[in-house]
């Protein structure tokens, strides 16, 4: 009984041994050979957009525009407008945490995996790998700019004059109207100045020409900061951003970044800013050609847990306001088909490369 106690002990001990495929004659894999997991990879897009803020500030004396020099329609309401004036498009790949697999037996020993865990080669020499690379999404805030300019203080005439006689000698403020006109003629004074200088010129009178050309800018500046006065003044800021989105496989359109009034270009979840959208058309037909070729009459497929993917193709679009700002055609790996590796090519007869950025099969050579 002892005996037989020991027997059955040193059984369960034993592993045991099976095939779970023979390959050929001489090669038999055991049962319990555990797999290496890998991914596929799936594709993303990279969005470059720079933004335009034009902020308008209103002249203090825009209600006399038109009266003292004659020019209609000066606003005087302040505004902040953001306009996109480039946007790019790149694309990114990265592991696809939807097509996660395990290569089984011993086809588990001659896999090549991607830093980033992606099946690069199966049976190769030198697989064929990707590089890790770390790209730092473009955040560009250029500050606010400041030129030396303010209607606050922009004036050569005194808000408060000395009184006389008339009021006991207290000083009075000078009104809003007198100070408009003053600006006013300041205007007219550049511009006749101007006249006259060119008139010297003509005449030959000017001695010096580097004299002539500083005097007549000089004129020209004045004449420009007193009219702002009446029709404001419009300074611009430049912002740069980049976004990443990685679309589904059945995917139509995604909400990208937003455009605010307010706080210019803003992430996609902050509702206060415009939508802008990506929309994804994908080549008609490839996809249903993939899945009529992709199907195979082998009962064994798939069995060593080693995929492939047929990369699928779609035409981009970035669209603000229904216009659209960019354009790409690019291979998006999600957007095409998986399928197993023939079971026949993975015998350790062939060699086969994988491109780790779209998980599609690059060689098959025999070795």
């Amino acid at each position: 009984m002892r005996y037989l106690v020991l027997i059955i002990a040193v059984l369960l001990v034993i592993p045991t041994f099976g095939q779970r495929k023979k390959r050929d004659d001489d090669e038999v894999i055991p049962a319990y050979v555990e797999g290496i997991a890998y991914a596929l990879p799936r594709t993303g897009i990279k969005v470059h957009v720079e933004a335009i803020r034009e902020k308008f500030e209103p002249g203090p004396y825009a209600a006399y525009a038109e009266q003292l020099l004659g020019i209609k329609d000066a606003r005087t309401g302040a505004s902040v407008k953001w306009s996109v004036s480039a946007v790019s498009i790149e694309t990114f790949s990265e592991p696809d945490p939807q097509q996660v697999y395990k290569a089984m037996g011993g086809v588990a020993a001659t896999i090549s995996l991607a830093p980033n865990g992606c099946l690069a080669g199966i049976n190769t020499a030198v697989a064929t790998t990707l590089p890790l690379q770390v790209q730092s999404n473009k955040t560009f805030q250029q500050p606010d700019i400041d030129d030396g300019f303010s209607f606050d203080y922009f004036s050569d005439t005194p808000f408060v004059i000395a009184g006389d006689s008339s009021n006991n000698f207290r000083p009075t403020k000078v009104s809003v109207e007198q100070k408009a006109a003053e600006a006013a003629q300041r205007v007219l004074d550049c511009r006749m100045n101007q006249y006259d200088l060119a008139a010297l010129r003509i005449d030959g009178e000017y001695p010096d020409g580097k004299a002539y050309e500083v005097s007549l800018e000089e004129l020209k500046r004045t004449e420009q900061n007193y009219i702002k006065l009446f029709v404001g003044r419009t300074t611009y800021k430049t912002e740069r951003y980049s976004f990443d989105y990685v679309p589904a496989a059945n995917e139509k359109n995604a909400v990208i970044f937003r455009i605010s009034d307010a706080n210019g270009i803003v992430p996609a979840s902050d509702l206060s800013g415009k939508p802008v959208m990506a929309e994804f058309e994908q080549v008609a037909g490839l996809l249903a050609k993939f899945d009529a070729e992709a199907v195979s009459d082998n009962p064994n497929a798939g069995y060593d847990g080693v995929y492939y993917r047929m990369p699928g193709v779609a035409n981009i679009k970035i669209i603000y306001e229904l216009n659209s700002l960019a354009s790409a055609r690019a291979t998006i790996a999600q957007f095409g088909k998986v399928a197993p590796v023939p079971e026949e090519l993975l015998g350790g007869d062939y060699s086969i490369e994988f491109h780790p950025q779209t998980g599609a099969i690059k060689s098959v050579q025999m070795k």
